[in-house]
């Protein structure tokens, strides 16, 4: 699981860890951020490093040998317009939202064999960005590009790779930006964490490719 220090991320883990599976937690920030319940905690990993990253699953590979999914959470957002944003978001948010996944899967893939799983976290606004959302949009949009491809590269290796696509999540940080918004709209991590977990199970044995829209009431 990586952004495990994140609210989804550490909800997700919960999640994962009641129901019997031995999560490790990866994130950014330090180990004391990361969820207790995790079988084991690796912080400081910087998933827009390649090098970085494959360090961090070297020390998975050595606890566990091997590991049977993945929930590529890392990421982050930014509003601003392309009129007057940045040339800089874009590049932040592609290395943040993209390069992560990217990193994470392609470190993940040899610890993997038949009946393994991938989930991304796209959003719903790639399929259609709204005033602000430029930046964050393309790169969503590049995660469920990912996703198709990995999946279709991995078919034959049995290995499934899926994408979420939420709206907005309900976490206190939306709750601030947006106090006048009507927040039973939105997903809540409980939902958003079901399906993930569904994705990455066996009972979803027969979906791979898929971009699964998870907007709630939206």
């Amino acid at each position: 699981m990586t952004g495990a220090a994140g609210i989804l991320g550490r909800f997700v883990v919960e999640h994962l860890a009641a129901g019997g599976s031995p999560v490790v937690a990866v994130d950014v920030g330090p180990d004391d951020a990361l969820p207790q319940r995790a079988a084991l905690a690796l912080g400081g990993v910087d998933l827009t490093d390649e090098a970085g990253t494959a360090r961090a699953f070297a020390a998975i590979a050595d606890r566990f040998g091997s590991i049977d999914g993945l929930v590529n959470i890392a990421g982050g957002f930014a509003w601003e317009t392309v009129a007057e944003g940045e040339s800089a978001t874009w590049d932040r948010l592609y290395a943040i939202n993209v390069r992560t996944a990217l990193h994470a899967c392609r470190a993940a893939l040899p610890l993997m064999s038949a009946g393994g799983a991938i989930v991304n976290i796209g959003a719903a606004a790639a399929a259609r960005a709204e005033a602000g959302m430029g930046a964050y949009a393309a790169s969503k949009s590049a995660v469920a590009r990912l996703t198709e491809a990995l999946a279709a590269e991995l078919k034959a290796k049995g290995i499934r790779v899926n994408a979420v696509l939420p709206s907005i999540i309900d976490t206190p940080a939306n709750r601030a930006d947006m106090p006048d918004a009507d927040f039973g709209k939105w997903v809540t991590t409980e939902e958003l964490a079901n399906v993930i977990a569904f994705l990455v199970s066996d009972k979803a044995g027969g979906v791979t490719g898929a971009a699964v829209a998870v907007t709630g009431r939206v």
